[in-house]
């Protein structure tokens, strides 16, 4: 049986653009779209998965 490839995914501030989490998630499926605290900003926003 083979196994699902897990790939690194990074979180991206709609605001500022930073990118400040990255994520170990399988392939396929929809994107995140997640609220996170962002640090330059001080307090949460949506965050956005977006591959490197």
């Amino acid at each position: 049986m083979a196994k699902k490839k897990v790939e690194t995914v990074f979180l991206v501030c709609e605001e500022t653009g930073d990118y400040n989490y990255a994520v170990r998630r399988k392939s396929g499926g929809e994107r995140l779209s997640v609220k996170k605290y962002s640090p330059r900003l001080r307090r949460h926003t949506t965050h956005v998965e977006k591959k490197k």
